[in-house]
């Protein structure tokens, strides 16, 4: 099959399409003819390196982290898909490879595609909403009335995680540039905070959860705004002990990511707030959840644009860029 594959990683990498052999099929999997996968800033962050300690891929790599497609086989423990099922997916992170023709994903991690959507819309979805879901549902248990901060608020997870939280009944406040503050409003953001011209730490007070999205400095300067007793929900980092527990990381990596989030860990605790460090893991039956969510109108995709498959690299660096509205498509299967 042909594929978008990486041979080594680095900042100056490419990649390249090349073929690829098809995925062998285990008996609790699905085989998938991929119609169209998106792009996540965790695509690029991969080819570059950055999460290699974490996640140990042997190369060469078949990127790309979230799929909508055709089912084309069923394993033999499989029961509730069969062929033909249109679906989309994000599969565990020790199995990606959307970037191709086909992939074979675990069941468990896999739902039927919402009937109002197209495939290019459903690629969209999984991992940011997915990463809203836990962020909000699972970690914050979002409450009604509670007030959110929802950083980057036109990136992919800000712009599903403003529509999650409001359909949970908060109040919503984000950030975004001049240009967009109108845009992101309509997605339902109660307060937008323009970053070229205004700081949220001097402008919000006593809001119930943060979901930082971005670096250090806001993540430091994101504890201003939270009540005591508040929860500051970081995934972008820094990693913390409890995750590298779940993770069963080796002794000296889970060392190493003690000394990496202490900072912000006591500085949390310092004022009465909880810090949690959240990487998305695969779940169908939260996708399933999610998908009457789309299916109601309660959360729509927003798509930046749809490349064809033989311009990912171009699709990477648009991400890459951080100039992009919601969601970065690849079209795999043309019309």
């Amino acid at each position: 099959m042909k594929a978008f594959l990486i041979d080594r990683y680095g900042k100056k990498v490419t990649g390249r399409i090349g073929d690829a052999p098809q995925p062998t099929l285990r008996d609790d999997d699905v085989l998938i003819r991929v119609h169209a996968a998106s792009v996540n800033a965790l695509d690029t962050k991969i080819r570059t390196g950055e999460f290699k300690l974490i996640l140990p891929y042997r190369l060469p790599l078949v990127l790309g982290n979230d799929l909508a497609g055709t089912v084309v086989k069923v394993g033999a423990g499989v029961h509730h898909f069969k062929p033909g099922d249109e679906v989309y997916a994000r599969p565990d992170d020790d199995r990606i490879g959307t970037f191709a023709e086909f992939i074979a994903v675990n069941a468990s991690s896999v739902a039927l595609k919402p009937g109002n959507l197209t495939m290019m819309e459903a690629a969209s979805l999984p991992l940011v909403a997915l990463t809203a879901w836990q962020a909000l549902v699972e970690s914050a248990q979002l409450k009604p009335g509670q007030k959110v901060f929802i950083q980057a608020g036109s990136g992919g997870v800000g712009t599903v995680a403003i529509q999650l939280a409001k359909y949970l009944g908060s109040f919503v406040a984000t950030t975004t540039s001049t240009a967009n503050v109108g845009w992101v409003k309509a997605l339902g953001a109660d307060v937008v905070i323009d970053y070229k011209q205004q700081d949220f730490a001097t402008e919000l007070r006593d809001y119930d959860v943060v979901l930082n999205s971005l670096g250090k400095n806001e993540l430091t300067r994101s504890l201003q705004i939270l009540k005591p007793g508040g929860h500051l929900i970081s995934i972008s980092g820094p990693p913390t002990p409890a995750f590298a527990a779940a993770r069963r990381l080796a002794w000296p990596l889970k060392q190493v990511l003690r000394l990496l989030s202490r900072g912000i860990r006591s500085k949390a605790k310092q004022k009465g707030v909880t810090y949690t460090f959240v990487f998305m893991q695969a779940s169908g039956q939260q996708l399933a959840e999610i998908t009457s969510l789309v299916e109601s109108g309660a959360i729509r995709p927003v798509i930046d644009r749809v490349f064809p498959f033989q311009e990912i690299p171009g699709a990477l660096a648009h991400v890459e860029s951080g100039r992009a509205k919601g969601k970065v498509v690849v079209e795999i299967l043309e019309r």
